[in-house]
């Protein structure tokens, strides 16, 4: 094998191992984002049971609870989001030294 057929066999298999990751973590995001969905669907049945019956104590300590929650969910998404664009970055850079390497 040549030194430039390795080093291509090198990048194709960082590409699929780039690929692999972000297959997870679009998996990871869309876990998030369901999760984030079920509790703001809690929230809103809260708030419109509040509208109806007026508030209880206990309503408003689950309401408070439910949106700390959707908070540290969405703070989840967003860090699964930052990684998923770092990775897709890495995969344009292999992308772009793969068409150099076919280039030569």
């Amino acid at each position: 094998m040549t030194d430039a057929s390795h080093a291509r066999t090198e990048l194709l298999e960082r590409r699929l191992s780039l690929v692999t990751a972000l297959s997870a973590l679009n998996a990871e995001a869309l876990k998030w984002t369901q999760f984030l969905g079920a509790i703001e669907m809690d929230i809103l049945r809260m708030e419109l049971e509040l509208g109806r019956d007026g508030a209880s104590e206990q309503l408003v300590r689950d309401l408070h609870g439910a949106e700390r929650s959707a908070d540290g969910i969405r703070n989840a998404l967003s860090d699964c989001e930052e990684r998923i664009a770092a990775v897709e970055q890495q995969v344009d850079e292999v992308d772009r030294l793969l068409a150099e390497a076919g280039r030569e």
